[in-house]
């Protein structure tokens, strides 16, 4: 770091210190204008003089006085203006002791607001320049009284443009910080709306395959001594099922791969397209499931085909773990003008969990449903078992931000 760039830290660091050293500065030049006369005598532009006593008194004064110019700005012009004002009127020739009171100014401009600066620049103005014509020694025209107006007004005009200068900085830079803002909290919410979506198909896949594996492995290990071929038959079951849950596992988590990692899967996610496969493996788990269908080959949304499918997937996955043994299962997929109809029923006893509308795959199935503005309706049936019915629109329609908060 070079010394130039420490001292100015310094000096920003220390306000005070850098008014001190702009009160020495304007010291020095007012002391040095006073030894000047301009007039002269036969008509001499410039030669030197000595100043009164009450000359340099006013501008010890005067300088002294900047060092609080950021404390007390209005105070510290009151006091320069005041000893331009005497210096004005009695100094002949006259030091330049109003260059003080234009420092003042200009501070006072730069802490205000502009209508104070109107109000405060104008009265300057006026008292001094006033002062100096009308009461001073020199001609009204004379050209330290025109100086006196003219600096007077340069120091209220600058100052009010270092003011507003500053007031668009600052007002860029809040808008930055709030567009900032804005962007992490997106971010953040895309984050979680992701997350909770990575959330509910880890919850359906493993939900379904994991229960598929339960009851082949019991059914196995029930079988194993007096029919094995039965039991390898389960086994085999048990393999398929874990194999596709790791697959779509595989392709669930490579979603949260970073860039430059091995790609993920591209397999398509499921659909409707593939539901005589899904009922194929709880019937080989020993679930009784019957498919009817009427929606007319219509093609889905890939969102709201891959919610059809889950839907029916954690219906089925719950009917195989709560309804009992011998329950049956029966799903339709049905076109409704401009919706999908999906009902899933069983015959089965069920247990609390299910009839109270527990665990985390009935909020899981609901959360899906409402993010495409569809209606799920979940109940147990008159007479047992139990009933889920979704609504889906076939045009996927997502949910405003506003909405989902």
């Amino acid at each position: 770091m070079s010394t130039l760039e420490r001292v100015r830290r310094h000096l920003k660091a220390h306000p005070m210190a850098l008014d001190a050293a702009l009160a020495a500065a304007v010291l020095a030049c007012m002391v040095a204008g006073s030894f000047v006369d301009p007039h002269g005598e036969n008509e001499v532009t410039w030669a030197l003089r000595t100043p009164d006593a009450l000359s340099l008194l006013l501008i010890a004064l005067g300088a002294a006085a900047l060092v609080f110019r950021r404390r007390a700005p209005m105070t510290v012009l009151a006091l320069t203006g005041t000893a331009s004002v005497v210096e004005s009127v009695t100094g002949d020739p006259r030091a330049p002791v109003a260059m003080s009171a234009v420092i003042a100014l200009y501070t006072v401009a730069s802490t205000t607001d502009r209508p104070t600066t109107w109000r405060v620049g104008l009265l300057t103005m006026t008292v001094l320049t006033g002062s100096a014509t009308l009461a001073g020694p020199l001609p009204w025209y004379a050209q330290e009284n025109l100086a006196i107006f003219a600096w007077t007004g340069i120091g209220a005009t600058a100052g009010d443009a270092v003011r507003s200068r500053r007031a668009f900085v600052a007002a860029i830079r809040e808008r930055a910080e709030r567009a900032e803002r804005t962007r992490e909290e997106e971010a953040r919410r895309r984050v979680a709306e992701e997350r909770l979506r990575i959330a509910r198909d880890l919850h359906d896949v493993v939900a379904h395959h994991i229960a598929l594996v339960n009851v082949q492995a019991g059914v196995a290990s029930h079988v194993m001594d007096k029919r094995p071929d039965q039991a390898k038959e389960a086994l085999a079951h048990v393999r398929e099922a874990s194999r596709s849950a790791l697959n779509e596992l595989r392709a669930t988590v490579g979603l949260l791969r970073q860039s430059g990692d091995p790609e993920a899967p591209t397999e398509p996610a499921p659909g409707l397209d593939r539901l005589d496969e899904l009922a194929g493996t709880f019937r080989s788990a020993g679930l009784q499931v019957e498919i009817a269908r009427a929606d007319q080959g219509t093609t889905l949304p890939a969102a709201v085909d891959l919610a059809a499918y889950r839907v029916i997937q954690e219906a089925l996955t719950n009917v195989q773990k709560h309804a009992g043994p011998e329950a049956k299962a029966e799903v339709s997929v049905v076109r409704v003008g401009p919706d999908i109809e999906i009902t899933v029923l069983d015959d089965g006893a069920g247990d609390d969990e299910t009839a109270e509308g527990g665990g985390h795959g009935l909020l899981g199935m609901r959360e899906r449903v409402t993010a495409l503005r569809g209606t799920l309706t979940t109940g147990p049936r008159y007479g047992g078992g139990f009933r889920v019915h979704a609504i889906l629109p076939v045009k996927s329609r997502t949910r405003p931000a506003e909405d989902a908060e």
